[in-house]
C-alpha cells in the first residue's frame, strides 16, 4: 500500500508539472507598445493581436512574433545627389514610420531589419527623384524671408548686394514630395511613412568653391564701392582744404600788404618830419636814399651807364669837384 501510494504521488506531481509547463507555454503577454502575429509551423494563424495584456495560444506548435506599435525611426546614409541645375550635393535624410498592418508586414518583411533595408531603397529613390527635379536654391531654403541687412551697407542707396532670390517650392514641400512618392510602395508592406526630413545637406567641393567665390566677389564689389566713395569724399575734402588755404593765404597777404603800406606811410611821415625842416636836411635825406639805391643795385661786376643829367650821376660830378 505504501509503495502504491508513493507511485500515485509521483504520478500526480508529474501531471501537475506537465500542466504547469503546458500552461506557461500557452500564455503570453503584450505590452502597450507591442502587437503580435501568431504562426503555426511558419504559417500565420488568425488576425493580429493588438491589445495589451494576457493572451493564450496553442502550446509548442504555435509561436508569438512580436512587432513594435510605436513610431520608429529610419536614418539613411549620406549620399551624393544631383540637382536640376547640375550641381552635386551630399544629402543625409531621416524618416519616421510605423507598422499599421502587422499581418501584411509579417508576410512581406517578417522583421524590422528587412523593413529598414526596404526603406533604404524606396526613400533613397524618392529623394533622388525629388532633388533631381529642383534647383539647389529650392532644396536649401524653406521659405521666402527678408535677409538680415549688413550694417556696413545698409546706407548704400540702390544696393543690389545681399538680396535673396525668391523660391517657389522650398525644402519642406520637397520633403512632402518624397513622402508622397514613397508611401504607395510602402503601403503594400504594411508600413505608413509619417515624414521625411533632410537632416543634413553638405555642398560638393566644387559647389562649395563656387559659393565661396560668389561671397568673395560680392564682398569685393562692396569694398570697391566703399573705396570709390571714400576716394570721392577724400577728393572733395582736399579740394575744400585747398580753397580754404588759398583764401586764408590771400587774406593774410592782403593784411600784410596793408600793414606794410601803413608802416611805409608812417615811416615816410617820420622821415618827412625829421628831414623836411630845412634844405640841408632834405639834401641829406636825398643823399642817404641815393646811397641805399646804389647799395641795393650795384655790385663789383656791375657796369652802370648814366647820362650826365641823371639824378644818380650828380653825386659823381660833385665827387669830381671835391677832388
Amino acid at each position: 500500500m505504501k509503495k502504491q501510494g508513493s507511485i500515485s504521488l509521483i504520478a500526480l506531481l508529474i501531471v501537475i508539472g506537465a500542466s504547469v509547463i503546458v500552461l506557461l507555454n500557452s500564455i503570453y503577454t503584450l505590452a502597450e507598445t507591442e502587437q503580435a502575429m501568431i504562426t503555426q509551423f511558419g504559417e500565420i494563424k488568425g488576425e493580429p493581436v493588438t491589445e495589451a495584456g494576457l493572451h493564450f495560444m496553442v502550446p509548442f506548435i504555435q509561436k508569438v512574433n512580436k512587432l513594435d506599435k510605436r513610431i520608429l525611426s529610419w536614418d539613411g546614409e549620406s549620399s551624393e545627389l544631383p540637382t536640376k541645375d547640375k550641381l552635386f550635393i551630399r544629402v543625409d535624410t531621416f524618416a519616421r514610420w510605423r507598422i499599421v498592418d502587422p499581418k501584411q508586414f509579417f508576410l512581406r518583411l517578417r522583421d524590422e531589419r528587412r523593413a529598414l533595408t526596404r526603406l533604404d531603397d524606396l526613400i533613397d529613390s524618392a529623394a533622388r527623384e525629388a532633388i533631381a527635379n529642383h534647383v539647389l536654391l529650392e532644396i536649401v531654403r524653406s521659405e521666402n524671408r527678408e535677409p538680415v541687412k549688413d550694417e556696413q551697407i545698409e546706407e548704400i542707396e540702390d544696393q543690389e548686394f545681399g538680396q535673396l532670390q525668391l523660391i517657389e517650392v522650398g525644402r519642406e514641400k520637397i520633403e512632402e514630395m518624397i513622402v508622397t512618392s514613397a508611401q504607395p510602395n510602402l503601403a503594400d508592406l504594411g508600413i505608413e511613412l509619417l515624414d521625411v526630413q533632410i537632416k543634413r545637406l553638405n555642398y560638393n567641393d566644387n559647389v562649395q568653391r563656387q559659393i565661396f567665390q560668389r561671397m568673395i566677389s560680392e564682398r569685393n564689389q562692396i569694398a570697391a564701392r566703399f573705396r570709390s566713395e571714400g576716394e570721392g569724399e577724400a577728393a572733395r575734402i582736399l579740394g575744400q582744404r585747398d580753397r580754404e588755404l588759398r583764401t586764408i593765404e590771400s587774406e593774410a597777404y592782403r593784411k600784410v600788404q596793408e600793414i606794410k603800406g601803413e608802416a611805409d606811410a608812417e615811416a615816410t611821415a617820420i622821415y618827412a618830419a625829421a628831414y623836411g625842416n630845412d634844405e640841408a636836411s632834405r639834401s641829406y635825406y636825398e643823399f642817404l636814399k641815393t646811397m641805399e639805391t646804389f647799395e641795393q643795385t650795384l655790385s663789383e661786376e656791375t657796369m652802370l651807364l648814366l647820362s650826365t643829367d641823371s639824378d644818380l650821376f650828380k653825386y659823381f660830378k660833385k665827387l669830381e669837384n671835391v677832388k
